[in-house]
């Protein structure tokens, strides 16, 4: 018996040495995740107490916190502008001396994002839920989008927010900046959805 216990272990060392082997000629690709980067934004809705200068924030976790817009020497970059109700993604920073002790950096209107953007060769819809559907049948279509530290990602490429609003979108990346016209609706027939 202990010869065979001897033997099981002599030839599980063998199959380990020879997986080892084998490991040393198979080339590594090293992968990023977006988990090697922590995300600093701060989610939640723009609350009722949101004025000129400050932005009351209710947070995904409930909590409140109020930011100031304008601050020494500085202006925050507002993206999509401030609407009561409306989902928001906040870059901010602790300052002593301020009315508030948080100032916001940039501030992204995730609900303004939303919807479908057209421009000479890319047509795409940004959906809640991190969702990007491509109409334009490229290549390389986006896939999925999100917000990490301020930057807009659409798979597979990562954006500065240039400028956000009701009916143009402006992004930029080391390559330049790229513009974009809001689409009307669609209705479910294809034809475009009436106000009423």
């Amino acid at each position: 018996m202990k010869a065979f216990n001897t033997f099981i272990c002599l030839a599980c060392l063998l199959i380990l040495a020879g997986c080892g082997e084998k490991k040393k000629n198979v080339p590594v690709i090293e992968v990023l995740t977006d988990s090697t980067e922590t995300d600093s934004t701060v989610y939640g809705r723009c609350g009722d107490g949101t004025a000129m200068h400050t932005l009351e924030l209710i947070t995904d976790k409930g909590d409140t916190i109020v930011y100031t817009l304008e601050g020494e020497d500085t202006c925050t970059n507002v993206q999509g502008g401030l609407f009561v109700g409306d989902r928001l993604a906040v870059i901010g920073k602790r300052v002593e001396g301020l009315n508030e002790d948080m100032l916001a950096d940039k501030v992204i209107n995730l609900t303004s994002l939303l919807g479908t953007w057209s421009s000479l060769d890319k047509n795409f819809e940004i959906i809640e839920g991190g969702t990007v559907v491509s109409t334009s049948g490229e290549p390389t279509p986006y896939t999925e989008w999100k917000i990490l530290n301020g930057k807009l990602v659409l798979s597979p490429d990562t954006f500065d927010i240039y400028f956000l609003g009701p009916d143009s979108l402006y992004l930029e990346n080391g390559q330049g900046i790229y513009g974009y016209k809001r689409m009307p609706k669609q209705s479910h027939d294809g034809k475009k959805a009436s106000k009423q």
